[in-house]
């Protein structure tokens, strides 16, 4: 009985060992906590920045169609005002017209160009947060996974030290 007690207890301990090897190895593979926090907080702050950048392109929308408005309705006072004027002149409304318009289409391809910039700016935005989120998920299923492993482990290791008891005082006595 004694050797036997020896051969389950050597046998226990070598299994205890192994698992233990393996579960050093499994949090090898663990994402570090830290890491995990940091990614977190920098997908908040992205987050954070490309609402903040989203909602100043908003304003910034807004802003150039509202004085896009103005200088459309100024530009339409001013050539009415020359036409008004220049009635006389044949010929000169016309240039006036194309002087005026083509101003007008100068400022529409500015801001244009700049609406196409903004939104390029938040594709980008975008598609950086969602590598962030998906970065962050996987961080958190491995997290959650290497921690379900250890409960295991250490259910496994409880067991180990009780059997341990058990065999210890009987290979004694």
């Amino acid at each position: 009985q004694l050797l036997e007690a020896k051969a389950s207890l050597s046998l226990a301990q070598t299994r205890h060992a192994l698992q233990l090897q393996q579960a050093k190895a499994q949090m090898n593979n663990m994402v570090p906590k830290k890491q995990f926090e940091q990614l977190q907080a920098s997908l908040r702050e992205e987050q954070s920045r490309a609402r903040w950048l989203q909602e100043n392109l908003h304003r910034q929308a807004e802003q150039a169609h509202r004085q896009l408005l103005r200088t459309q309705v100024s530009e339409d006072l001013q050539l009415s005002h020359r036409c008004q004027r220049e009635r006389c002149q044949p010929g000169s409304e016309l240039r006036s017209a194309e002087a005026v318009l083509a101003d007008r289409a100068a400022h529409l391809k500015d801001t244009q160009a700049q609406l196409s910039r903004n939104k390029l700016l938040i594709a980008e935005l975008r598609e950086e947060n969602r590598g962030f989120a998906v970065a962050l998920q996987a961080a958190e299923l491995k997290q959650k996974s290497t921690e379900e492993k250890n409960q295991v482990l250490e259910e496994q290791a409880s067991a180990l030290k009780q059997l341990i008891g058990k065999i210890t005082p009987a290979s004694l006595s």
